[in-house]
């Protein structure tokens, strides 16, 4: 349990660096330069004003020079991601795999916001997460029935990693391809295409097509029911449909460690 509360404990601080990137990472800003700021009043946020959950709290969510609100997704993320990185290390313990989740969680959060606010998916969280996964997959077994066929070992958990990879991403951009060809505008953004081909890498094929299943369906209901809740305009409205490949994903993974 001690190794869980740590696990808690750093993951609210990447929590709290995921929020820069959130952030910064859009809008093509850098994550190290300038410090954390204030984004209404730009004044330099202190330390003791930038402790996860803390100082969200302490200062009642807004800025101790202007007074402006601090949004909701700062202690949300903070919260989430610290939740995540406990659970995992919980029922994995210190392991690599249960590192090998953390990291995949700390990247869907990031996404998953980023999709939310923006509509971006920032290719630092998708690419990297794609380079991330193959490098867990040599020292964490990724079991696939198809690579088990040609490969033991390595090599099959480095083939699992890519068929997880380029499967999904084959059909999310067919079917993207398709749209555009019949529809005549773009329904898919290449982001959702790298998105998925991460997830593929972490999880798997089997838990890509899970993920991209899933996040279809929810997002389809979902969105049709934003979309008639608000009266939007279906033609021109953009469903953060990342945020749903997200979000699908993190629970087939947490399914998977508490299962």
């Amino acid at each position: 349990m001690i190794e869980a509360l740590l696990a808690l404990l750093f993951g609210l601080l990447i929590g709290s660096f995921l929020n820069v990137c959130i952030y910064r990472w859009p809008r093509d800003l850098s994550v190290v330069r300038p410090r954390s700021h204030c984004i209404a009043c730009e004044r330099t946020i202190a330390w003791h004003d930038n402790i996860p959950l803390v100082s969200y709290m302490a200062l009642g969510g807004r800025c101790r020079h202007c007074k402006a609100r601090i949004p909701w997704r700062y202690p949300v993320v903070e919260l989430l991601t610290g939740l995540l990185f406990f659970l995992f290390v919980w029922k994995l313990g210190p392991t690599l795999a249960a590192l090998k989740m953390c990291v995949f969680a700390a990247l869907l959060v990031g996404l998953i916001f980023s999709d939310l606010e923006e509509r971006i998916l920032p290719d630092e969280l998708t690419l990297g997460g794609i380079l991330a996964g193959f490098a867990f997959a040599i020292f964490v077994p990724l079991p696939d029935s198809i690579a088990e066929i040609f490969f033991s070992g390595r090599k099959q958990w480095l083939l699992s990693a890519a068929l997880g990879a380029l499967v999904p991403t084959f059909f999310l951009w067919s079917a993207g391809w398709i749209y555009q060809r019949v529809r005549h505008r773009e329904g898919l953004g290449l982001g959702d295409v790298k998105l998925i081909a991460m997830v593929g890498s972490f999880l798997g094929l089997g838990g890509a097509l899970l993920t991209l299943a899933a996040g279809s369906l929810s997002g389809s209901i979902i969105g049709y029911s934003y979309i008639r809740a608000t009266g939007k305009d279906p033609s021109t409205y953009e469903l953060p449909f990342g945020t749903f490949l997200g979000l699908a994903a993190l629970a087939v993974a947490v399914g998977r460690a508490i299962f």
